[in-house]
């Protein structure tokens, strides 16, 4: 099988060095990385004599477009003094002499540059500001109108809109939730229970879960899901021409587009978050540290309630937690009794 990569072979002879180009210098084979890898560090090597040289193309199998671009930049875009070639790689040397242009000196970036750049993107930002108050400018609008008259409203959108985003997404929604509530609760427990504090871990990812990452989740979750769906199907209706079938019909888009899925977006949202933080929560509650008591210390820390809140000053109320008060719900370890005998 003959040896088809592409090479250059020096030999020196009497008359001077010879670089004889043998191998097959085309696309096809220029596209493996070891023949190009190769072949770009020979041709990088080239001294500041490589004109002197006899250069022989004789040998090459085959050499396209993008093999004689290779030699040619190779040679810095001028011809050697000494060449024996062929006239057909002589007539794709010269074609591609013709069309190779030299890019440009890069114009070095200056203050005023800078300014131009920064005063582009001012204008951009200023065009999706203007846009986002006119997008709400009009629901307000909207919202007026089905205040004044709501049996023209469109009630039927509303509730179509409500199905697919809120009840669609109650599966995902609750396997985020129970999932993310598992793996906080099991690594929360690893750490928490080398300090004996087992117990802490309702009262921590309570309050995580409820005021942060259920919400934050179900967010997430309708932003990524129906937010896409919603301007996916706008989309392939303004490239259908609906919208503008709409707007020749005289029918407010405004009023039957965006209008019902904001309605049926705030009526989902806290519903699907509630929804997502009790999924949590229950994930929460069936993962323990390993010995079957996180379930019932779940179930006695929320018995507790309002146990240790005390009102202070200005009708607010916090934890007042004292030491005496965790001596017979917090587990310590042997190795913790003794400073913790101190402190009391």
């Amino acid at each position: 099988m003959p040896d088809t990569q592409p090479r250059i072979a020096f030999e020196q002879v009497a008359d001077g060095l010879h670089a004889r180009l043998l191998g097959l210098w085309t696309a096809e084979n220029l596209a493996e990385p070891e023949h190009w890898d190769a072949l770009h560090a020979a041709l990088s090597k080239l001294p500041k004599e490589w004109r002197s040289w006899r250069w022989d193309l004789h040998g090459l199998d085959r050499m396209d477009h993008l093999g004689a671009q290779l030699l040619w930049n190779a040679w810095y875009r001028q011809w050697p003094d000494h060449l024996q070639i062929h006239p057909g790689q002589r007539a794709m040397l010269e074609r591609v002499a013709q069309f190779s242009s030299v890019l440009p000196p890069r114009r070095p970036q200056t203050a005023w540059d800078m300014f131009l750049r920064m005063g582009a993107v001012v204008v951009r930002v200023e065009e999706h500001v203007v846009g986002a108050v006119r997008l709400l400018g009009q629901l307000l609008l909207d919202a007026i109108q089905l205040v004044r008259a709501p049996r023209a409203g469109p009630w039927r959108d509303v509730s179509g809109h409500l199905y697919r985003i809120g009840a669609t997404a109650l599966p995902i929604t609750a396997l985020v939730g129970f999932l993310i509530g598992v793996v906080l609760a099991y690594l929360m427990s690893q750490q928490l229970r080398q300090f004996g504090a087992d117990a802490f871990i309702v009262n921590i990812l309570g309050v995580a879960l409820i005021r942060e990452l259920g919400p934050v989740l179900a967010a997430i979750l309708i932003a990524g899901r129906s937010g896409s769906a919603i301007t996916a199907q706008i989309g392939v209706m303004r490239v259908t021409e609906e919208l503008d079938a709409m707007k020749v019909m005289g029918i407010p888009k405004g009023f039957r587009l965006v209008l019902p899925r904001a309605m049926a977006m705030a009526v989902a949202m806290p519903l699907l978050a509630v929804w997502t933080t009790l999924a949590a929560l229950l994930g929460h509650a069936g993962v323990g540290p390993g010995d079957g008591s996180h379930p019932r210390v779940l179930r006695d820390r929320a018995g507790q309630g309002r146990a240790g809140l005390q009102p202070v000053a200005g009708g607010r109320q916090v934890h007042r937690l004292r030491a005496n008060d965790c001596a017979d719900w917090l587990p310590l370890r042997p190795a913790h009794q003794a400073q913790y005998a101190e402190f009391r």
